[in-house]
């Protein structure tokens, strides 16, 4: 008997050793090692190691690894060039995907059909390391600014903020984009992952698969719901207006971006280190109105409708305070997350099957004749 499922809630379609969402609990881990392991014991490189390698990296492992990253985050000057004459006022989620789908004109080694798992985990690296830089160029090339010479002594978040503002970051900053990065690096079967999945699963190419979940993460029920935490913060602008705001949109029914998780039924394990993130930057910058308007916010929604923040809500006040438009919030969730997608479609490719649900006909029981154009 086949059983229907609306948006696939509950069905399991394939397995997985790289991130296991707890819902019950509120628990995320990563092949086996919980988010607050890694957070505080752990540098991004080595959160990506361990996706791509299935174990933590040595010393020596994770230099080696470092240095590879490092060394494939130039751009082909096709796609620099693409970057450079984009629309300055288009969405970064759209430059970021057609950039992606691009970089595989430039790859010779990209192939279709049976997999060469070799070169697909270099392909994949290579993706992780060029996305940031993708973010960063278009970002300064809109402002009419070049891109700052790409280095090879700083370390993946040290070096996108580099790369955004054109001077070193301090070391707050650093450690407050890596621990994003880690929180964001992989989430279980989300939507952007199913669609990367589902698209490798056809034996396509690695970097189609990379643009499928880019486009499934811009939506707003996805990634994009950091962009909308801003948003409502900033047309709320005063901490004593916040109980009448929720109140009106509680009233007509509308969502809070930020608050509930289609999986976790208590806290978002992720959202404790990224509040903590935000009280530090904002008490750091003397702007707590953006954290103290955000706590409100989940007092009421805790207390009224039994919901949590998720790692959105928080996430957003800290890009805020690391001085990051809005509208690459969801670029750089892309960012981090392209380490987990990578790594979820090499998985695929070890193991792979088609993709093909069924669908429940909710159409017309009987067939019926084709009439006459004349008679319609």
């Amino acid at each position: 008997m086949t059983t229907y499922a609306k948006g696939l809630e509950g069905v399991i379609a394939n397995e997985t050793a790289l991130s296991n969402v707890d819902g019950k609990l509120g628990q995320l881990s990563y092949l086996g090692y919980h988010i607050d392991e890694l957070v505080h014991n752990c540098r991004y490189e080595e959160v990506v190691y361990l996706l791509h390698y299935g174990k933590l990296p040595t010393e020596s492992e994770l230099t080696t690894f470092m240095t590879a990253l490092r060394a494939e985050r130039g751009l082909p000057d096709g796609v620099i060039d693409f970057l450079k004459n984009a629309p300055k006022d288009a969405s970064p989620m759209d430059v970021l995907r057609t950039a992606v789908s691009m970089l595989c004109l430039y790859d010779k080694r990209t192939a279709i059909g049976v997999p060469d798992m070799e070169k697909d985990a270099a392909i994949a690296l290579s993706i992780c390391a060029k996305v940031p830089t993708i973010v960063a160029a278009y970002h300064r090339f809109r402002q009419g600014l070049e891109l700052p010479p790409l280095r090879d002594d700083m370390g993946e978040a040290r070096h996108f903020l580099y790369l955004i503002n054109g001077e070193a970051a301090t070391d707050v900053a650093t450690r407050t984009l890596a621990v994003a990065l880690i929180l964001h690096a992989d989430h279980g079967m989300n939507a952007s992952t199913f669609a990367a999945r589902v698209t490798i699963a056809t034996l396509s190419d690695m970097y189609s698969a990379i643009t499928s979940a880019i486009g499934a993460l811009k939506g707003p029920l996805h990634g994009g719901a950091n962009e909308g935490v801003i948003h409502m913060l900033e047309d709320i602008g005063e901490p004593s207006k916040v109980d009448d705001y929720i109140a009106g949109k509680l009233e007509r029914k509308e969502k809070i971006m930020g608050i509930g998780h289609r999986v976790y039924k208590t806290l978002d394990p992720r959202a404790p280190h990224l509040r903590r993130l935000a009280v530090q930057l904002t008490e750091e910058l003397g702007e707590p109105k953006w954290i103290q308007m955000s706590e409100r916010i989940a007092e009421i929604m805790r207390e009224t409708k039994g919901l949590e923040a998720n790692v959105d809500f928080y996430s957003a006040t800290v890009y805020y305070s690391l001085g990051i438009p809005t509208d690459l919030f969801t670029p750089i969730f892309a960012l981090a997350r392209t380490s987990g997608w990578t790594a979820q479609v090499l998985e695929q490719l070890r193991d792979n099957r088609l993709y093909r649900p069924q669908t429940l006909w909710v159409g017309p029981t009987e067939l019926k004749p084709v009439p006459p154009i004349e008679e319609r």
